[in-house]
């Protein structure tokens, strides 16, 4: 590790013992006053752990009792952790853009490399490709973002964890009745029923729905969004607890794509193609349920089992031209959909999933330990078609003819050990070990006769395994009450999803089963104090990546991706918040990420065609914020006035691998008030908040090594928003 970061490792252990000890030793005996901190319990690394405790980056964001937004995105929600990068597309058709410590930084829609789940249930299919739409903030109790070494607890494609919980039904039936409106001819509508149980092995619940559209910041960026999530809680006698979660999401949104810097620079708002010929969109409709189950034995054996299903269908139409066939000596030169190989303009999927874990866990078998084993399963299977985007007679923006048809499954079994011993009274050592396999099959029943020039489109059928064994350790040091040291180590595995191997980099049809899965290794030193100054982290960190998946560029909508053989990301990263006086509050981090290609990757080539270019050494990856800055002041009272401000930086961010463009650093300010008023039974919650109030004109996400130069999604301008919430109980 640099010189320089063990420095700072070392000066920061020193000024946090001396802050501690100046804290417990300032005051005379008699009238110094024992300061009661909260405890908050973590969840991510069940290790049945508090915050202060836990030997891991982890990060507790919980859902404000003040309606502060409308409740749509993330984005709203998760602001100023340092390790992750969330960006908003503003594009419903794309999704948020999701990264943690650099990983999932390539995706171009979607959530990529990082482990997403939803009261225990996976977000996230087997192959590591994720979304985050179907997350219920309304209903929402609180999240945790776990990062670092102790990610790899969760197996594929965990450079980062986020675990969300909805909120479980308590005390008298209630009602809740929401709207919010804002620019844009943004609404929506909502609503929630909850209760407790009322008697012994009843279910408590909560059940949320919502509408939401908008016309969008951009020209053809319209988007329509239902939203249903339902949480049944049984807590019974012999001490077992259940909890049924049911999510139902359909999304209608259309797609302005990026736009180049001359575009950007224009008019940001613009749709690429301003005929907007191919009418670029998806239709997004997924069903997911699935039960949780937890049983105490006795004082020592705890058993969990967890199961769930779901089905998501997708259809989207790109922007793929039509294409021609030209000749250059002797040989067919295609372009767009001309090829018998290429597999049209519309993507239509139908995909089952559906997994279970099992895991028991033993408290004090031997002294001082926790133990757990356990395994995971999960399998997926999709029908997935191809269309020309284009029919008969010419007309764009239709489904036209087959060009794709074949049938996908991936499946893993992961057995996993973990433990916790602490083997001396401020000493604790915590291990994980599991095997990560993962198995894909695809079964084409597309197949085309030779065209003039002699071109098929064979049997791309093909299968692949991936493999890895998981091991992770950290030891802790609790040098004081108030303070917390560790170091901890991890190994990684990230394989690449059915959609980067979909497309090879040459154009050619089938699978691209050559793309390898990444390994990874991770180093982290770290501090946690809570104290009267407030609660601090420092986290110092190395990650040496092998066979790391990265963009081969992007053309007409198909993505593919090689690998690159040696990647490291280092990097430091700090937050403090603090109750400053009465309901007023302050939040602070900064995050410095230092991502760049650890080996030369040589250009790609197919016919003397450049496929994808040469990147030297030391080049920074794309997609990646060198440094990010936030603060945030609140004042939170339970009842009556509140408000708040918040500034963020953002560096600027590469947007390919030569590192010869990129969108510029950025500062954003946004602000909100609102007023909550109690009244026996009833509830109202008012608010009015702007986002980005200097009106800055930024890039609000990347589309990395995009091969037309459309690299850009530009963010919303000044934007204004309010709503209410009225709850009455019975």
């Amino acid at each position: 590790m640099p010189f320089w970061k063990i420095n700072l490792l070392y000066g920061c252990v020193a000024m946090s013992m001396g802050l501690n000890s100046s804290l417990l030793w300032a005051a005379e005996p008699d009238t110094q006053q024992p300061v009661q901190l909260p405890t908050i319990k973590v969840e991510a690394t069940r290790t049945d752990t508090s915050y202060l405790q836990t030997p891991a980056s982890v990060f507790r964001v919980d859902a404000p009792e003040q309606m502060q937004s409308t409740q749509v995105n993330l984005t709203e929600l998760v602001k100023g952790i340092p390790s992750l990068q969330l960006n908003n597309r503003e594009n419903y058709a794309q999704d948020l853009q999701l990264s943690m410590r650099g990983f999932g930084a390539r995706s171009t829609f979607g959530v990529r490399g990082i482990r997403l789940y939803v009261d225990g249930i996976p977000a996230t299919m087997p192959d590591g490709q994720g979304q985050t739409s179907n997350i219920d903030l309304s209903s929402l109790d609180h999240l945790e973002v776990l990062t670092g070494p102790f990610s790899s607890l969760y197996g594929n494609s965990s450079g980062g964890t986020i675990l969300t919980t909805s909120k479980e039904g308590q005390g008298k039936d209630s009602i809740e009745m929401s709207y919010a409106g804002g620019s844009h001819n943004k609404n929506r509508a909502g609503i929630v029923l909850q209760g407790g149980s009322k008697h012994a092995n009843e279910p408590s619940y909560v059940i949320s729905s919502s509408y939401f559209d908008t016309d969008g910041y951009r020209d053809h960026s319209d988007a329509r969004k239902v939203l249903n999530n339902a949480k049944l809680t049984w807590d019974l006698d012999d001490g077992s607890k259940i909890n049924w979660i049911t999510n139902y999401v359909k999304i209608h949104a259309n797609d302005p794509q990026g736009l180049d810097k001359t575009q950007w620079q224009q008019n940001p708002r613009q749709v690429n193609d301003a005929n907007n010929t191919y009418d670029v969109r998806k239709d997004i409709e997924q069903t997911q349920t699935g039960v949780t189950w937890s049983k105490p034995l006795n004082d020592q054996h705890e058993l969990y089992l967890m199961g769930y299903w779901g089905n998501r269908q997708v259809t989207q139409y790109q922007s793929i031209p039509k294409g021609r066939v030209g000749e250059e000596n002797g040989k067919p030169i295609y372009s767009g959909q001309a090829s018998p190989k290429q597999a049209g303009g519309v993507i239509d999927f139908d995909r089952n999933y559906y997994g279970a874990d099992f895991r028991w866990t033993g408290k004090e078998l031997l002294p001082n330990t926790i133990l757990s084993a356990g395994v995971a399963f999960d399998m997926m299977d999709e029908d997935r078609k191809g269309y020309k985007n284009f029919n008969d007679v010419g007309q764009f923006g239709v489904k036209g003819e087959l060009r794709r048809n074949e049938d996908n499954s991936l499946w893993n079994i992961d057995p996993y050990l973990q433990a916790s011993w602490q083997f001396l009274p401020t000493w604790r050592v915590d291990t994980g070990l599991r095997y990560s396999n993962v198995h894909y099959k695809s079964k084409d029943h597309f197949t085309s006769g030779p065209d003039e020039y002699g071109t098929i489109n064979g049997d791309d059928s093909g299968k692949h395994d991936y493999s890895k064994l998981l091991p992770s350790i950290a030891l802790s040091w609790q040098v004081i009450p108030e303070l917390l040291a560790y170091v901890s180590y991890a190994k990684g595995f990230e394989t690449p999803t059915f959609t980067e191997m979909a497309y090879r980099p040459d154009g050619s049809g089938g699978f691209n089963f050559a793309l390898d899965a990444s390994s990874s290794d991770t180093y982290e030193l770290g501090l946690k104090s809570q104290n009267q100054l407030g609660d601090f982290t420092l986290a110092v960190f190395q990650t040496k990546t092998k066979d790391d998946i990265v963009s081969a560029g992007s053309v007409d909508g198909r993505a593919t991706f090689r690998k690159a053989d040696k990647t490291l990301r280092e990097g430091v990263e700090l937050t403090w918040n603090k109750a400053l006086w009465r309901d007023l509050v302050i939040n602070a981090s900064y995050g410095y990420l230092d991502a760049t290609f650890d080996a030369n990757v040589p250009e790609k080539k197919d016919d003397g065609k450049i496929l994808a270019s040469a990147i030297p050494s030391g080049n920074l990856i794309p997609g990646i914020a060198k440094q990010r800055a936030y603060a945030a002041v609140a004042w939170k009272p339970n009842t009556g006035f509140y408000g708040g401000v918040d500034a963020q930086y953002n560096d600027k961010i590469y947007v390919n691998d030569t590192n010869t463009e990129a969108a510029p650093s950025y500062t954003t300010v946004s602000a909100y008030t609102g007023y909550l008023w109690t009244l026996n039974d009833w509830n109202m919650n008012a608010y009015a908040r702007v986002d980005n109030m200097l009106d800055k004109n930024y890039i609000g996400s990347v589309i990395v090594n995009d091969g037309n130069g459309r690299f850009y999604e530009p963010a919303d301008g000044r934007n204004w928003g309010a709503g209410i919430k009225v709850t009455k109980q019975f």
